[in-house]
């Protein structure tokens, strides 16, 4: 009987064969390491390719013989003019045109009215209380310069993901040398992508746009594709019955048709903007990113809060402006509607504009608050974490102390005791397990580079950080989201969370368990373990919602009981949906792993900073496609299972 439904699975027997035939190879490489010749446990010095060296020398050939260096610096002077422009309207920098700064009251107006004309009231109090909280708290010039890049970075990253998008979508060569590339960008940790341009550009603001530009331009691409794609072809027809020449088609047809998908992407562009520019404190860039990161090197909690509420609060609200802006379907005025009707929004957002200009004159306060006329939160919640160290500090510092004696010590150096060959065995043997003989090769051609790129050790010191905390995210996601998805209204709340957390950058994630545990290992875990539990929470509630109702009915009117419905039929049908919360955890883990390096830790990110720091872009490159390896790993692996599984429950398996 077994036999059968393996075979009508689509599993044959011989797969499961081979995979256990290889398990077992492996199982016995680790339990006889101490017997096996050296190269069984580390490849041999002869075997560890010199990747670093020939991705320096593409570099020097790109740079010095082809003459891109000259490209390179003429786009960063456009960007640089670019950020001179929005630098001097946002914050008062001498440059051209010499108008700024715009009063922040002028600013925190002209939200309110975006978010009135997006989303009604609330979302105009969200915008524009965000504004009047970064000002009132003495942020707004380090808000303002992180927002001047944002201003110049995203609108030249949607022009690039739609240009592309829509070469892809129109030849089929063009798509397939993208579609790999964008796997492997969307793979990379930030910090890859900083190297070569600190090589080409330098540091600094243009930096950190250019940076951010590279860095948020694929989920451009690809809703771009996508939505060209979902475009009806009755609409097609149509556009062509009008008599509509090739760009006009494009352009008056296909794109507004595709407006939908198109808004998402720019909402994507605008919040991997934001968590890019965070970061790219690291080579220069000032702003909020660049002062969070100096407080959090100096342990100054009360003010590193202060600045976390502050990148949350533009988060949120960016995200929620954007999404209003991509459901929003276009107002039509009635004929002869006058002007006043027409163009209400537009005279209140003109008056909102005199008054603060107005108050502006009145009194510097309106133009900028200074440091020390500036409200500050910082005195409190250090009083509040002390009270909160104090009361939980035993607490906290003995399971600190138990974690790392008894647990992480123990499991890390049971990773970097285990053979290489074993390790390539046993994911060979998954692969074979899972999807066959392509899939056993898909996973040595992912992780053999990584034993002969030379940083093995690094690289498992990774993967077991990502095991542990993508581990904890199960155990305490996957409840959640049972809890979550037991009642729709509770979900509604739950995935509500969900998204307002999905916003944060991760930057933000450090800052209290930096506070509960210091600096070390726990706090890493903590901080992956948090960002990674928000897919598994989402995708739990999603895959349990998208059960069909009839099934759930047939089973209760067979008698079982809502424990049996749950666990015999609603949670074996949302697997596939499962695992693909489980890979987003993965990639989400393995982004968060790079990032909390900065806290201390011996994996490839802190490799990855020290070649930011000395401008490797070789080592860096090597150490992030080996990153994006392990994360494409297990992209193929999860979701090669989740699309297996769900034919198999299609099949009635």
């Amino acid at each position: 009987m077994m036999g059968v439904r393996v075979a009508a699975g689509g599993m044959r027997p011989d797969r499961v064969t081979v995979a256990r035939g290889l398990l077992a190879v492996a199982l016995a490489l680790v339990v006889l390491k101490g017997v096996l010749p050296d190269w069984v446990m580390r490849l041999p010095e002869g075997m560890v390719l010199p990747f670093a060296d020939w991705i320096n020398a593409g570099f020097a050939f790109l740079r010095d013989d082809l003459g891109l260096m000259a490209f390179t610096r003429a786009f960063a002077d456009v960007v640089e003019f670019l950020l001179d422009v929005t630098a001097n309207l946002l914050y008062g920098k001498s440059r051209w045109p010499d108008l700024g700064p715009i009063p922040w009251v002028v600013i925190a107006g002209t939200m309110a009215v975006i978010g009135h004309a997006l989303g009604g009231w609330r979302l105009a109090a969200l915008s524009g209380g965000t504004f009047v909280w970064i000002a009132v708290m003495g942020q707004w010039k380090w808000a303002m310069e992180t927002l001047s890049v944002i201003v110049v970075a995203a609108p030249l990253s949607v022009a690039l993901g739609l240009l592309a998008g829509i070469a892809a979508w129109r030849w089929r060569g063009v798509e397939r040398v993208l579609n790999p590339l964008l796997n492997i960008a969307q793979s990379m940790p930030h910090f890859a992508y900083m190297i070569p341009v600190v090589v080409f550009i330098g540091v600094g603001p243009k930096a950190g746009a250019i940076v951010t530009i590279i860095f948020s331009v694929p989920p451009m691409i690809r809703m771009t594709m996508l939505g060209l794609r979902g475009v009806s072809p009755e609409i097609i027809e149509s556009g062509k019955m009008c008599g509509t020449t090739r760009w006009q088609l494009m352009t008056r047809v296909r794109l507004p048709a595709a407006r939908t998908e198109l808004l998402i992407g720019v909402n994507q562009v605008i919040m991997q903007s934001l968590a890019m520019v965070v970061l790219a404190s690291f080579i220069g860039m000032p702003g909020l990113g660049q002062k969070l990161l100096q407080l959090l090197q100096a342990l100054k909690i009360g003010l590193s809060v202060e600045i976390g509420i502050t990148i949350v609060l533009l988060a949120v609200v960016l995200d929620r402006l954007t999404k209003a802006w991509a459901h929003r379907q276009p107002v039509h005025h009635a004929a002869g509607a006058s002007f006043a009707l027409r163009h209400r929004m537009a005279l209140v957002w003109l008056g909102i504009v005199v008054a603060g200009v107005i108050l502006a004159q009145l009194s510097p306060y309106f133009v900028e608050v200074e440091r020390k006329q500036a409200l500050s939160l910082a005195g409190p919640v250090d009083a509040v974490v002390d009270v909160v160290i104090t009361g939980v500090g035993p607490v906290t510092d003995w399971l600190r102390w138990f974690l790392i004696t008894w647990v992480l010590i123990p499991l890390r150096d049971g990773f970097l005791a285990l053979p290489v060959l074993a390790v390539l065995i046993f994911l060979a043997g998954v692969g074979w397990r899972v999807g066959g003989q392509r899939s056993a090769l898909v996973c040595l051609a992912f992780f053999l580079p990584i034993a002969l790129s030379g940083w093995w050790d690094r690289a498992m010191i990774t993967v077991y950080m990502v095991a542990v905390s993508v581990a904890l995210a199960l155990a305490v996601g996957l409840p959640l989201g049972l809890y979550g998805a037991a009642k729709p209204a509770r979900a509604g709340r739950v995935l509500l969370v969900c998204d307002t957390l999905q916003t944060f950058p991760s930057f933000i994630y450090l800052i209290p368990v930096i506070m509960l545990f210091g600096v070390n290992d726990v706090a890493v875990v903590a901080a992956v373990m948090v960002f990674a539990t928000v897919p598994i929470v989402r995708y739990t509630i999603e895959g349990l919602r998208g059960v069909p109702s009839e099934v759930v009915e047939a089973a209760e009117m067979s008698g079982a009981n809502r424990r049996q419905v749950m666990w015999r039929v609603k949670l074996p049908l949302a697997v596939p949906t499962l695992l693909v919360g489980a890979n987003q955890s993965v990639m989400f883990a393995l982004f968060m792993v790079i990032i909390a390096a900065f806290i201390g830790t011996q994996d490839l990110g802190q490799e990855m900073q020290r070649a930011l720091s000395t401008t490797d872009v070789g080592k860096g490159l090597t150490l992030g496609f080996a990153v994006a390896f392990i994360g494409l790993m297990v992209d193929h692996l999860l979701l090669t299972w989740s699309r297996e599984r769900g034919a198999a429950l299609r099949t009635g398996v």
